[in-house]
Order: C-alpha cells, then sequence, then structure tokens
C-alpha cells in the first residue's frame, strides 16, 4: 500500500472504534422513584377576613360627617359617615303634620258617627244617614293608617342617612371625604372582623390533608406559627395549575388581612401524596406537547407524553405518564436519535 493512501486511512481506522464505542455507551438514566420526603412541606397563602363589609349608602347625599378613620376599632350601631339628610327630614315633618290633620278628621269622624248612633235608635235618622256616618268613620281610620305607614317610611329614608358599623370590629379603608357625593353603591367605609380570620392557600389536589390540629400556619410578619381550628377544602380545582384552594380558620390573633402566611403540612405517609419528580433538563418540549424518553425492557428509549404539575427548583411534578421504577434519559437529544 502506499504511504500516502495509508496516511489518509489512519485518521478513519481510529475514528471508528471511538464511533462504536459511543454507540454502544449506556444512557443517563433517572430511576423514578415513589416516596415521601420526612419533615414539613410549606403552601404560601394569605391572611383574609371572614368577615368584611364594604359600606354603601341605600341614597343619595353629600357626605357631611366622617366619623371613624382607617385602624379605628368600632362598635355595632356607631356612627361611621353622616350625609346631609335635610331634605328628607323636612319630607319627615311634613309627613308627621299631615299624619296630625287626619288623625283630628279621625276624631271628628268617630263622634259624628256616636251622633247618628243615638239619633238613629231615637228614631230621628234614616238607616241611610247612619250607613254614611259610618263609612266616612270607617275611611278616615283607614286614612290614618296609611299616613302612619307613610310617616314610618319617610323616618326610616331619614335613617337612611346615618352609615353605622354592622358589628365590632376595625375600619380597613375610608376612600370618600368630606363634601363627596354619596351613591347608592358606592364604597363608602370597609369594615372587617378581627377576631375571625383565617388564610387560604393552594395545595396540590392529591395532597391529602390530616387534621387541624397536625396543620400549622406560619404568619412571617408576626413571627409566629398558629395551629388552625378548622380546615375547609374548596370544592372548585384550578385547571391550569392542577391545585385546590383551602380554607384554614385562625384563633385570635394579631394578624391582618392581606398579610403573607404559609401552610405546613406533616410529610407523613398517612397525609402525604405520592408524588413523582423529573429533572426538566429531561423534557421534551415540542409545541404544547411535554415529553420524556423512557427505556424499554430492551434498553431502547420511547417517547412518552406526560401532564406536568408544579415545579420545584429544577424540578417538576409528573401527574399522569409514568410510573414509579421507570428509568428516564437524563439526555433527550441522543435519546431521540437512538429512538426508534
Amino acid at each position: 500500500m502506499k504511504p500516502t493512501l495509508l496516511r489518509a486511512l489512519l485518521p478513519l481506522a481510529l475514528t471508528l472504534p471511538l464511533a462504536a464505542a459511543q454507540a454502544s455507551e449506556p444512557y443517563r438514566t433517572l430511576t423514578l422513584q415513589a416516596g415521601n420526603q420526612a419533615g414539613l412541606r410549606g403552601f404560601e397563602g394569605v391572611v383574609e377576613a371572614q368577615r368584611q363589609t364594604v359600606l354603601a349608602a341605600q341614597v343619595p347625599g353629600a357626605i357631611v360627617e366622617i366619623a371613624v378613620k382607617v385602624g379605628d376599632r368600632v362598635k355595632a350601631g356607631q356612627l361611621l359617615i353622616r350625609l346631609d339628610a335635610r331634605a328628607a327630614e323636612q319630607g319627615a315633618q311634613a309627613s308627621a303634620a299631615q299624619a296630625q290633620a287626619v288623625k283630628a278628621q279621625l276624631a271628628l269622624a268617630q263622634r259624628d258617627f256616636e251622633r247618628q248612633q243615638q239619633l238613629r235608635a231615637q228614631g230621628f235618622i234614616s238607616q241611610g244617614a247612619l250607613d254614611q256616618a259610618e263609612a266616612q268613620f270607617k275611611a278616615s281610620s283607614a286614612q290614618l293608617q296609611a299616613q302612619a305607614a307613610a310617616l314610618e317610611a319617610a323616618r326610616t329614608q331619614t335613617g337612611f342617612h346615618r352609615v353605622t358599623a354592622p358589628y365590632d370590629g376595625v375600619v380597613a379603608e375610608v376612600p370618600v371625604s368630606l363634601g363627596d357625593m354619596a351613591m347608592p353603591g358606592r364604597a363608602l367605609v370597609t369594615v372587617f372582623d378581627p377576631r375571625a380570620l383565617r388564610v387560604t392557600a393552594s395545595v396540590p389536589q392529591q395532597l391529602r390533608l390530616p387534621d387541624a390540629a397536625a396543620l400549622q400556619v406560619e404568619i412571617p410578619a408576626l413571627g409566629q406559627r398558629l395551629n388552625p381550628t378548622r380546615v375547609q377544602r374548596l370544592p372548585l380545582a384550578d385547571a391550569g395549575s392542577q391545585t385546590q384552594a383551602v380554607r384554614l380558620e385562625l384563633p385570635e390573633s394579631a394578624a391582618q388581612p392581606g398579610q403573607f402566611a404559609r401552610l405546613w403540612v406533616p410529610q407523613e405517609q398517612a397525609a402525604a401524596p405520592t408524588r413523582l419528580w423529573v429533572p426538566q433538563a429531561a423534557l421534551v418540549r415540542r409545541a404544547e406537547l411535554r415529553a420524556v424518553y423512557v427505556l424499554d425492557p430492551k434498553g431502547q428509549p420511547q417517547l412518552r407524553q406526560l401532564r406536568l404539575g408544579p415545579v420545584q427548583g429544577d424540578q417538576v411534578e409528573v401527574l399522569a405518564g409514568l410510573s414509579a421504577g421507570e428509568r428516564v434519559v437524563l439526555e433527550p437529544q441522543r435519546a431521540a436519535k437512538g429512538a426508534k
């Protein structure tokens, strides 16, 4: 063989064994294991008020008094805001005067009816005259009842110009100022009950929660952990995140609505779900497809579509598509070349 041809074939001869070795090199894989980590598992949440009321006026009117400010503690029935009620009060006074006039007419009609009864008994008047006097008395009585109802309605209308606290609580917001025009439905004051608070958090749908006594709610702003008094799992789930909201009622504390909270769940066998996790680097993303390569019994990579859940760091939870014990290829690009 010529020396030039030998020099040309020598690099090829050296690369063929290397390529064969690379082809026969096994894939780097991860064997999925189903298990539960010991300790506590946290979920973010927020403090809410079980009773929080946005108060508005039932009638229009100019605001002439604001009796509270944000942060004030109020008692049930305490005045919060007063509107200009002069027109309503004048209407109530007019209704009261009309009621007095009708009451006087009724007294006159009653005396006339009693006289007519006496005259009829003596035979001085006809039955028709007596019936007419009786009808006048009954009409005056009905008119007085109607006027009394109108007077009560006018007084009630006057009361609508006072916005009072529905229960003992704390003023959370006063978004109006003196002189503003209050309209029906416009928020004037927000009040909440500080003795009835809860934390709302989102947890995986498959998470089995233990009793309230085994749970802890942390309020970082206060540096304290509390045991909820009651746990409620809402019936609706979020299809996008595959989570479900839970509400945890708190004992009386200094927490405030809107504060960040964290729910801590013990990772015990009876309470924690079986979860499978894969590295995000092992995922194959093609449009909306999310998949991984899984080795079959012969060691050949097969593409498997997945349904994924929450992401924690470089790991993503597998909700459907994989089982414990299967081997996931950690080199998806290399597995794609060797897949059947």
